[in-house]
């Protein structure tokens, strides 16, 4: 009896360590997105965090095997934190990587809206941003209503890195 507890132990341990030995990669079927993305950002050099975000979203459905077009795609990012002055036009040298990113985005079909009341909190008009942003009356207001017509909510959490990925694995 002794020896036939120790042989299903062993047996039972050695399926177990077979189990966990490795992970298993999963295709989820993936539909287009339709995303809306808000940004409500403390610093505005944290607007290139947040646009990974977008790019993390839309890489894997562009690339194999989802293979989606962009135009498949429908995204919006509505703006209304301190990252409002870096689709300015009077900034876009300060921000100029970003807002190549942002122009770069909205030609593959990225909408992106500014709070029309953050815009007048900055003291900015419609005619002091970029020619690739829309502004909107609120934007909270302009969350809900993409949020009715069925997109998701995704709001980029940019964090301050104080570990290195090295001391850590």
């Amino acid at each position: 009896m002794k020896s036939l507890l120790i042989a299903l132990a062993g047996l039972f341990l050695g399926l177990s360590t077979s189990t966990l030995a490795a992970g298993t990669w999963v295709a989820t079927p993936y539909a287009p997105a339709k995303v809306v993305f808000e940004f409500y950002l403390d610093h505005p050099q944290k607007i290139g965090s947040a646009l990974y975000w977008v790019r993390s979203l839309m890489t894997p459905l562009l690339d194999a095997p989802y293979n989606y077009s962009p135009e498949d795609l429908s995204l919006v990012v509505v703006i209304h934190g301190n990252e409002i002055v870096t689709v300015v036009k009077k900034n876009e040298a300060t921000y100029q990587d970003a807002v190549d990113r942002m122009r770069y985005y909205a030609g593959l079909g990225v909408k992106f809206k500014v709070c029309g009341q953050a815009a007048a909190d900055f003291g900015y008009k419609v005619e002091d941003f970029q020619d690739f942003i829309e502004v909107v009356p609120n934007a909270i207001t302009e969350l809900a209503h993409w949020q009715q017509q069925g997109y998701a909510l995704i709001v980029p959490k940019v964090m301050e890195k104080t570990i290195d990925i090295e001391s850590i694995r």
